[in-house]
């Protein structure tokens, strides 16, 4: 199949997504790199078309299922949100005292000069390995997000764990507006 089976066909059909740190670095160890995501999310919702059924942020990567309404586009989303993340990010890990500042700084920029894909520093990986959930069972790539932090012993039950979409599933109420599957 190839890599032509993880594109983005119907800018407006619900895909699930994975974004993730290059090299899978743990840089979603800090709060203030969460919030980073969060914010970016709720404005893209908020102002951008976004709807999230399901999510979740690990300390490398985010999975989300979710679709943008017209006129927004899925593809110019993930652009832009990967993009203005990255400078965000970029400028908090420079100001807050990282005690990997250096080397996160290092490692982004290396990965920028190594693909020729940005100009200081690439946080994002480019895949996004997007898969039309007409294709697949939404509520068991659901289950999957919900399970990442339990597979990663970070807590033993999914809705405990506060990024996450498990909390909206379990009635309990999350970082994002999310729309139930």
């Amino acid at each position: 199949m190839g890599g032509s089976r993880y594109i983005i066909t119907d800018q407006n059909q619900t895909y699930f997504i994975t974004c993730t740190v290059v090299g899978w670095i743990d840089l979603f160890t800090r709060f203030e790199y969460k919030n980073i995501i969060i914010d970016s999310l709720t404005h893209c919702i908020e102002n951008k078309g976004l709807i999230i059924n399901g999510w979740v942020l690990m300390t490398n990567h985010i999975h989300f299922i979710g679709r943008c309404e017209e006129p927004h586009k899925m593809s110019d989303f993930l652009r832009d949100f990967k993009k203005f993340t990255s400078k965000k990010l970029i400028a908090v890990i420079k100001e807050i005292p990282e005690s990997r500042r250096d080397w996160l700084l290092d490692k982004f920029n290396f990965e920028a000069r190594r693909t020729n894909r940005a100009e200081n520093y690439k946080i994002w990986q480019d895949d996004n390995h997007p898969i039309d959930l007409q294709e697949i069972d939404a509520y068991q790539k659901l289950e999957y997000i919900h399970d990442n932090p339990v597979k990663a012993a970070i807590i033993e039950i999914p809705e405990h764990y506060i990024y996450s979409s498990a909390r909206d599933y379990a009635g309990i109420g999350g970082l994002l507006k999310i729309e139930l599957i």
